[in-house]
């Protein structure tokens, strides 16, 4: 690892699977972070894991789609260690599952996924991207997926409300890039952790054999790796794109 990051303050909106391993790779590579998530157990616990002197690293509680527990856990950054330097939105709601169901989603799950996930991320950028402003600048960051652009008869409203992060990431790096702020999102592919849903067997065989590289599936460490290079410095020339990690199932010029 590198010290890439020393210095930097980054906010991690969402723990578990991929989250885990974006606070793990920014701490290693230097920076301090603020770890939030639903669960504020498993959020204390991985912070305490990571720096067990509690004076690099926070857990804390987080529902991303509070507006109030969404400035706090900025709050808590800028309160804690000075600044926000990078923010990585990184929670997600999946209501909608695997369900077969297209224009007939009950909106009530169409109404969960787009609380969470659309305006949760616009949320983030609301409180983060004005305290990035104060700190000079900074990165911020959006998990998004490739079910933003690409066709599925499935999860209608976690594709409509990814499509929207992607909308959000463009204004965020088109208006405010002249103050100092970046912003990208990351489209894994299929990736595997303990909070995945159990997939049909021929939907995992056929996203692994899509792969173009060793046709495996993904680990958290693959995002979390691009993730530590758009917080960097690294990236300094790169905003409001879409960085696919998926192995090479999606090739979009």
């Amino acid at each position: 690892m590198t010290d890439r990051l020393d210095g930097k303050v980054i906010v991690v909106a969402g723990a578990g699977g991929i989250g885990d391993a974006l606070a793990t790779r920014y701490v290693a590579e230097g920076a301090k972070v603020v770890l939030g998530d639903l669960n504020a157990e498993h959020a204390e616990a991985l912070a305490a894991q990571l720096d067990p002197t509690g004076e690099r690293v926070v857990g804390t509680a987080l529902d991303g789609g509070d507006e109030d527990s969404v400035e706090a856990l900025v709050t808590l950054a800028i309160s804690r260690f000075g600044a926000v330097n990078g923010f990585h939105a990184n929670f997600a709601n999946f209501a909608d599952g695997l369900s077969t169901a297209g224009v007939d989603l009950p909106l009530e799950d169409f109404d969960t996924v787009m609380h969470v996930n659309a305006r949760g991320y616009f949320l983030c950028s609301r409180h983060a991207v004005p305290a990035m402003i104060a700190a000079g600048g900074g990165s911020m960051v959006y998990t998004s997926s490739a079910q933003a652009h690409t066709p599925s008869p499935v999860r209608v409203a976690y594709a409509m409300s990814k499509a929207a992060v992607h909308a959000l990431m463009r204004t965020v790096a088109s208006r405010y890039g002249i103050k100092g702020v970046r912003a990208n999102a990351i489209t894994p592919g299929l990736i595997l952790h303990d909070n995945l849903p159990e997939l049909p067997e021929v939907v995992a065989a056929s996203a692994k054999a899509m792969a173009a590289i060793k046709h495996r599936f993904g680990q958290p460490e693959d995002i979390a790796a691009m993730g530590a290079f758009l917080m960097s410095d690294d990236s300094a020339f790169v905003t409001g794109q879409v960085l696919a990690v998926d192995g090479g199932i999606t090739m979009r010029p």
